[in-house]
């Protein structure tokens, strides 16, 4: 698949990247997405919920009436769950929600995920940029040029640039990742997948799956 390489003025430089169809050709698989997707959002939850049951409450524990003879109804301490300000039954215990996914699905989640933006022609191949210093505006500029401004992008980065980190920080509609840092959700999550002239380079190198593992 060969797509254009545009400058940070929108405009072709005349040069096209090669983004194998091994990863951006292959027949999307959606369960997997589903199964990505769904273990990346499980894995955001905290999972620290946490109520008190009948031997945690504050309240004495002796009997509140005896057993027989009262007409009423049986009786335990106050902490009784059916009593206000008693124990709560079967309420909810800190536990994790992670999920297990096999490295061969997730990595299969990713390329479908990859398949669907390059069958949508939401792909676009811009230059490497670098920034002296966090400047928002400046890359504010780029999206706008790449009319990308009333859309999700998600720029991916071949390597770690504090600048350009910072400068993607202060922009609600656009994340920007490392190569090595891409899943699933980000994504599907994007309208645009953004990729720097070097990052798509990576697809196309013999460890490119490797590298594009998260």
């Amino acid at each position: 698949m060969q797509v254009d390489i545009l400058n940070k003025a929108g405009e072709k430089t005349g040069r096209t990247a090669e983004l194998p169809d091994e990863i951006f050709g292959v027949e999307p698989n959606d369960h997997v997405i589903y199964l990505a997707v769904k273990q990346f959002l499980a894995a955001q939850r905290q999972g620290t919920h946490k109520v008190k049951t009948r031997a945690e409450v504050k309240g004495a524990s002796r009997k509140l009436h005896r057993q027989k003879g009262t007409g009423g109804a049986r009786k335990g301490n106050i902490r009784n769950p059916l009593y206000k300000g008693g124990g709560t039954i079967f309420g909810p215990k800190p536990h994790s929600y992670d999920i297990k996914l096999n490295r061969k699905v997730k990595d299969l989640a990713k390329i479908s995920a990859l398949s669907y933006k390059a069958k949508e022609n939401a792909i676009v191949v811009i230059e490497d940029f670098s920034l002296e210093a966090p400047k928002t505006k400046e890359v504010a500029g780029v999206i706008k040029s790449l009319n990308l401004d009333k859309k999700r992008a998600l720029f991916v980065l071949p390597g770690y640039n504090e600048n350009v980190q910072l400068s993607f920080r202060n922009m609600p509609t656009v994340l920007g990742v490392l190569l090595a840092d891409v899943n699933t959700y980000d994504i599907v999550n994007s309208d645009v997948l953004v990729l720097t002239e070097n990052a798509a380079k990576i697809f196309s190198e013999e460890e490119a799956p490797a590298g594009a593992e998260a």
